[in-house]
């Protein structure tokens, strides 16, 4: 009922009666089925489950269901500028964040941006968020980075990154290191990444970070794939350096050839499909059937509320309708009819969870609702809305049907983050002041005229960088 107190923390939580979406290896639904919560984990998953005594009840008949969410890549640092580049080109984001706005962003505004992206997150069902944080051009950006996430509401793993410099400097610089290892390390967290990217220089000056993944014995996130940033040579560069393993995550993955896609598949990596970000900004077609096609695991990612949803239903929205947007229109091509969709609702499900779960290399703790992991469990319930009757498929009212707003539950191992419909964790009215000094900072750092020519760009008549992309510049821009 509107108004019930949340659950109190370390209380046992049973959600009763609601359709349930394991997602574990045989995708098992049980129709009318409970979630049994202990001690930050889930007990039990079945059918009229014994609770012990204390325990919390949701009354969930109607509702869905399913595992916490997976964003295996998002720029949270830029929601605090959120929809500001709504009309941008990727050229357009590349010369505000990489040659000139980017670099004024204070630590302060750093953690801002994060905060208000991992109370974002959490609101919508997403219960573990990976940070691609390529802001942090100082040691005092990536702590404060580090902290905003450390003390939010969620799951993250910091993806520790810098646009202003060269990834075979910074990740030698020891307080980089020694921020890195904090995050690595620190029981509020959920891990570490190094987030950097391979433009294809031949004498691949990138093997220095590559090594210091290995050195700090994380994992890699790159931008691949990006039309003119990030290519086949890149892919090429990194094969043949021995720098593909398995754990790294591939994003975009958008212009690619067979050949690099052989090589990720040969390798163990993932791609993370950020869809709606792919069909904005001209990375490429969304490659969702190209990595099905060779066996590629996929995640689907956020990439930056800059310009996109922050939310997962409109990732898997936008992702199964630009494939067989695609599968369409290669067959009209062809002069042929598609009569028998080949992508499925089920597995685009599949990919916001479980593929999330394993591109993070977390699938034995999150991902799927099985006993002994965590509880990091989302119901999916708002019996005031017409949208949620009839349910008789729930993984495609998921995906084409619910959004946020449905979104009644969130657990983060146990915890209720989100509960009846309203964010019950974190310091929202906090972190819209500093939110509000962000962006009055930032407003008076650019001037009214080039904050307004930002949001709304003409077509430009300088010359623009013909690759503007981190620190691969072919000239200086000029001021």
């Amino acid at each position: 009922m509107p108004g019930t107190p949340a659950p109190q923390p370390g209380q046992p939580i049973v959600i009763r009666d609601a359709i349930v979406l394991t997602m574990d290896d045989a995708h098992t639904v049980i129709p009318e089925g409970d979630v049994l919560v202990v001690d930050g984990r889930i007990a039990e998953v079945g059918v009229d489950l014994a609770a012990p005594e204390g325990v919390f009840e949701i009354a969930a008949k109607g509702g869905i269901v399913m595992p916490g969410m997976v964003d295996t890549h998002r720029h949270m640092w830029q929601s605090a500028m959120r929809a500001y580049g709504a009309d941008w080109t990727l050229t357009q984001y590349f010369v505000w964040y990489y040659l000139e706005h980017g670099m004024k962003f204070r630590p302060q505004d750093v953690a801002a941006g994060n905060r208000i992206s991992a109370l974002d997150a959490v609101e919508s069902g997403i219960t573990t968020s990976l940070d691609w944080s390529h802001g942090l051009r100082t040691p005092d950006h990536g702590e404060a980075a580090l902290e905003a996430l450390a003390g939010s509401p969620g799951r993250f793993v910091l993806a520790y990154g810098n646009l202003a410099g060269a990834p075979w400097e910074w990740t030698q610089d020891p307080a980089v290191r020694r921020v890195i290892e904090k995050a690595r390390d620190d029981s509020r967290m959920f891990g570490a990444q190094l987030a950097f990217d391979v433009p294809g220089d031949e004498g691949f000056p990138e093997r220095a970070a590559f090594q210091a993944a290995r050195d700090l014995g994380i994992s890699v996130t790159t931008h691949a794939g990006v039309w003119g940033a990030t290519g086949d040579n890149g892919i090429r560069l990194m094969y043949e350096n021995g720098a593909m393993v398995p754990g790294t995550v591939y994003v975009h993955a958008a212009t690619l050839s067979d050949e690099s896609y052989q090589m990720i598949a040969a390798t163990g990596g993932t791609v993370s499909l950020a869809t709606e970000s792919e069909q904005t900004c001209g990375q490429g077609y969304p490659p969702a059937h190209a990595l099905r096609r060779h066996g590629i695991g996929a995640s689907l990612s956020v990439d930056t509320s800059v310009w996109f949803s922050a939310d997962m239903f409109s990732a898997m929205r936008t992702t199964i309708g630009a494939d067989r947007a695609l599968e369409h229109y290669i067959a009209h091509e062809k002069g042929d009819t598609v009569t028998h969709a080949t992508i499925r609702v089920e597995e685009v499900v599949d990919w916001a969870t479980r593929g999330g779960a394993k591109a993070l290399g977390k699938w034995d703790e999150i991902g799927s609702l099985e006993a002994g992991k965590l509880a990091d469990v989302v119901l999916i319930h708002n019996p005031d809305s017409p949208t949620m009757v009839p349910i008789v498929n729930p993984y495609g009212h998921l995906v084409y049907q619910a959004g946020r707003g449905d979104v009644h539950t969130v657990l983060v191992g146990g915890e209720a983050v989100k509960f009846d419909g309203k964010l019950v964790a974190g310091d929202l009215a906090g972190v819209r002041t500093q939110l509000a000094d962000t962006i009055e900072y930032l407003r008076s750092e650019l001037g009214d005229e080039a904050w307004r020519e930002g949001m709304n760009p003409d077509i430009p008549e300088k010359e623009i960088l013909s690759n503007p992309y981190q620190y691969r510049r072919e000239t200086e821009p000029s001021h």
